[in-house]
């Protein structure tokens, strides 16, 4: 039978929380390269036992293997993997939005917020820009534009223009009556 790399390296489990947790409290990207060091020295170098012992992902600890070894820390751009949003791919499309929306939205009556309350829905949107000429085949979808109208402060909600008025209820007078 095959002996784990944890026991033919006298690792305890009590080793591996206080490893883990002292892990944790080291900041990025320095965190990663310490994590190699760890699966270098306890675990034979080996990525894969340490994402079944630590919980660590075994990509993380490979970069960091490779850190570790040559000194070098990887730098993470994150801001680069962002997908574009539809409005900054298409700005044309945002102004033809904004131009259809203006008519139909006020604000709130106490002027608490910036936001635009509308009675038109994305539906309703995307129907009047298939109607301007927009191709149907170059436009986002209805939830797109949803989302369009919520990251630009445009809420679905009654206008209070369009609420209808309720009858006041006269008090009702009341009737004397002479008890003789």
């Amino acid at each position: 039978m095959k002996t784990s790399t944890l026991v033919r390296n006298g690792v305890s489990p009590e080793l591996v929380g206080l490893i883990s947790r002292l892990v944790d409290l080291i900041p990025w990207p320095t965190r990663r390269s310490a994590m190699g060091d760890v699966t270098l020295l306890l675990l034979d170098g080996k990525h894969r036992v340490a994402e079944d012992v630590f919980g660590w992902g075994r990509f993380v600890v490979e970069v960091g293997i490779k850190e570790f070894q040559t000194g070098i820390l990887c730098v993470n751009d994150i801001s680069t993997r962002l997908k574009p949003k539809t409005e900054e791919k298409d700005p044309e499309l945002l102004a033809e939005i904004r131009a259809i929306m203006e008519p139909h939205s006020e604000t709130e009556s106490h002027l608490r917020t910036t936001l635009l309350y509308t009675n038109m829905t994305a539906k309703a949107v995307y129907d009047a820009l298939v109607e301007k000429g927009w191709p149907a085949e170059s436009l986002p979808t209805v939830r797109t534009i949803s989302n369009i109208l919520i990251r630009h402060d445009y809420r679905l909600r009654t206008v209070a223009k369009s609420k209808v008025q309720k009858k006041q209820r006269k008090p009702t007078q009341s009737l004397k009556t002479s008890g003789k």
